[in-house]
């Protein structure tokens, strides 16, 4: 019994994860055209007792802004270029999709676990 719970606690852990990512991806959708944006990336690291998953610190990714040109943005400098974001919507987009992916597997065991918990407690009760 308490290997489906662990499942299920291992599940949990997964979806939350993958929601936090799919915040941020979201976020840097968000900002694409915000001047000065970093992009912001966020790290996944198992618990090594439990296997839990958990999310590291969020990181604003250093990659160089995208240089823009408007002479009339009142952010252009005398060149009339100002830093855009670094945010790609290809990648971003990606990232969307995988973490959305892996939030439905983590999703389909959860389900699994919490049928066969239910399985094992309805035969108990016979």
């Amino acid at each position: 019994m308490t290997d489906l719970s662990q499942s299920l606690s291992l599940s949990a852990s997964g979806m939350r994860s993958q929601a936090l990512r799919l915040r941020h991806v979201s976020e840097n959708i968000a900002n694409v055209d915000t001047p000065g944006f970093h992009r912001k990336t966020v790290s996944f690291q198992s618990e090594p007792d439990s296997g839990l998953v958990s999310t590291g610190p969020v990181r604003l990714d250093q990659s160089s802004l995208q240089k823009m040109y408007d002479p009339g943005h009142p952010m252009a400098d005398g060149t009339g270029y100002y830093d855009g974001s670094n945010v790609d919507l290809v990648v971003e987009i990606a990232d969307a999709r995988e973490a959305q992916r892996s939030y439905e597997a983590n999703l389909r065991m959860f389900d699994q676990a919490r049928q066969m918990t239910q399985s094992l407690f309805d035969l108990l009760r016979r």
